[in-house]
């Protein structure tokens, strides 16, 4: 299965939840095609689910992400 780019899939989840957040999403149309969208993206057929399964997907790509970055921090530095 593909899966979304992390961050479309991040502003999709944002901007349902601030649409959803202002009122009921089966009356207003942008939160309608959010719905639609995400259950789209994550092959899902409810939102709630497609919402369950976006943000496990985001977490699992932020770990990803952390395990690839170049380890910066090599301890205190002690200076003779």
């Amino acid at each position: 299965m593909l899966m979304p780019h992390p961050a479309v899939l991040r502003k999709l989840v944002d901007e349902y939840e601030t649409v959803t957040a202002t009122g009921p999403a089966e009356t207003d149309p942008r939160a309608q095609d959010l719905a639609y969208t995400l259950c789209v993206s994550t092959g899902t057929r409810d939102v709630t689910l497609a919402l369950e399964s976006a943000r496990r997907w985001l977490a699992a790509a932020a770990e990803a992400d952390a395990a690839t970055r170049p380890h910066t921090d090599d301890g205190p530095r002690v200076y003779a």
